[in-house]
């Protein structure tokens, strides 16, 4: 397995959680749980994505802008896990601010594999790929001991 389907198995299951969260209604024992699993896995990926992939990315220069905007993607998700964090999870507000930040993760997601990918295979070898997915793993393993 390389980098870019270790990266894609993520996001399905971040695509199948925020869907199952937004089936959710108020302050519910499943909301809590879906969001804590959903909130763990969308740091610690993030996180190890940083790390491995994108600092992979951005030593090649035709790959820093992208790299660069979605590292920004990823902190503009944070913020917002951040103040949903503050909200009361019941309140209409907590899942209209949930569904702008499922709106944001999809479309970060969709242009990870429509546009980094692609040019990520341009730039980066097929081996380094291959030993970047076991990078991740164990970074993402690290940072969900963090998170």
């Amino acid at each position: 397995m390389d980098i870019y389907e270790r990266l894609k198995k993520d996001h399905v299951r971040q695509r199948d959680l925020a869907s199952r969260i937004m089936d959710t209604s108020g302050d519910s024992k499943d909301r809590r749980e879906l969001f804590a699993k959903f909130r763990e896995e969308v740091d610690s990926h993030a996180d190890a994505e940083e790390q491995t992939f994108y600092a992979a990315l951005i030593e090649k220069p035709d790959g820093q802008e992208k790299a660069r905007h979605s590292i920004s993607e990823h902190k503009e998700a944070a913020d917002l896990l951040e103040e949903l964090d503050e909200l009361d999870m019941g309140s209409g507000g907590w899942i209209h601010k949930f569904e702008k930040l499922k709106h944001e993760i999809v479309h970060h997601l969709d242009e990870e594999e429509k546009e980094v990918f692609p040019l990520a295979k341009k730039l980066i070898a097929d081996d380094k790929a291959k030993a970047l997915a076991e990078a991740f793993d164990k970074r993402k393993t690290a940072e969900k001991k963090n998170h």
